[in-house]
């Protein structure tokens, strides 16, 4: 007898409700493999691809291109092998009426994020998962635990995994005392504490990379592996105009060109992740915050902390990820790099890496912890 499975709409973040159809990339009928990316979704933040959860026939195409579909609606129907239509036609009525009457596909509840407090800083961070080793997330510079969107579900099937806010970002505290990448470290250290964790997985990008780095070479002992996405501390060269354009800007069209930079496609920047930058650079603490911190990471439009000669130290699995068209680190930063390091650099993908490419980012992160 032939199983029906739901594509329905993902919750991606904690404030998705609805997502918009913004292309099919499977055509109806179609065999696909779990995996393969069947749907572009477009977000208030973002666009991204929810991909086939499992393998069958794209038997329905239900949700049609522009039509908007609140989280947990139905996109599609696949199926293990062919059926009727009107067995289709049953299946999608059925599960419309129980949505309707709220007895199907309900809305999965999502955890919330939590605060610890540390030398007197309040840090946020959002926990995931259950058992298994545990990972800290660490985002980059101007971002928070949102910048880990399409990443951080996936990554705690088989794991505990925390998105971290740094101090001067997100919901955490905004003191961030002289702003060193030193400074960091030791917050990340008295946070991994704080959550009672002894050995952890680092995943950093950009400045939350070269903060995982320095962590790295100062407590190897507690790293299980080392992960750096797009980071920073690799090369002295960085896009200086985005660094300041981020900082100074403070209206939707001034911001709007420098979070441009950070994909490789400009349209996956949303109306309301410009919003969310916006409402954050407003709150008290956040602009001294961030032109301390550069004024330590960036000063003179140049990195000052390259620790490159430094991954031969590494004795921890260390990977890192880059897109090759990323407009604020060069690529060239990921090339050339101790033979120890596994380096996987992704085509026509920007500065985002692990949102422009999630789906291939999240299997690849997979596969690097599970081969530990």
């Amino acid at each position: 007898m032939s199983s029906l499975h739901a594509l329905t709409m993902p919750k991606w973040g904690l404030s998705m409700k609805e997502g918009k159809v913004a292309g099919w990339l499977v055509e109806e009928g179609a065999e696909v493999n779990a995996g393969v990316e069947l749907v572009e979704i477009e977000t208030e933040k973002i666009l991204s691809t929810l991909e086939a959860p499992l393998s069958g026939i794209l038997h329905r195409q239900v949700a049609r291109i522009e039509d908007v579909v609140p989280v947990g609606g139905l996109l599609g129907v696949i199926t293990d092998s062919p059926v009727p239509d009107a067995q289709i036609d049953l299946f999608i009525a059925e599960f419309q009426a129980h949505s309707v009457s709220g007895e199907a596909q309900p809305e999965t509840s999502s955890p919330l994020p939590e605060a610890v407090v540390v030398q007197g800083q309040s840090l946020r961070y959002l926990k995931r998962g259950q058992d298994g080793e545990a990972a800290v997330l660490i985002h980059g510079f101007g971002g928070d635990l949102n910048s880990w969107l399409f990443n951080h579900d996936d990554l705690a099937q088989d794991r505990v995994v925390y998105a971290l806010d740094l101090p001067g970002h997100g919901g955490s505290s905004k003191q961030v005392g002289s702003g060193t990448l030193n400074e960091f470290a030791q917050v990340l250290e008295q946070f991994i504490d704080a959550v009672g964790l002894s050995k952890v997985h680092l995943a950093g990008h950009s400045l939350g990379g070269a903060v995982a780095l320095e962590f790295a070479l100062v407590h190897p002992e507690r790293c299980l592996s080392l992960l750096l996405i797009a980071s920073a501390a690799l090369g002295p060269e960085i896009d200086s105009e985005f660094i300041d354009g981020f900082i100074t800007a403070n209206r939707r069209k001034e911001i709007k060109p420098h979070l441009e930079k950070l994909f490789a496609d400009p349209r996956l920047v949303g109306r309301q992740l410009i919003e969310d930058i916006l409402k954050y650079k407003r709150l008290d603490g956040v602009d001294l915050a961030l032109r301390t911190v550069a004024g330590q990471f960036c000063p003179g439009g140049r990195q000052a902390v390259v620790l490159r000669d430094r991954l031969s130290q590494l004795s921890i699995p260390t990977m890192v990820i880059w897109g090759a068209d990323d407009r604020i680190l060069p690529v060239s930063q990921a090339q050339s790099l101790p033979g120890s390091i596994r380096t996987e650099i992704f085509p026509a993908v920007g500065h985002m890496v692990q949102m422009e490419a999630a789906t291939k980012v999240n299997r690849l992160i997979q596969s690097f912890w599970d081969s530990l």
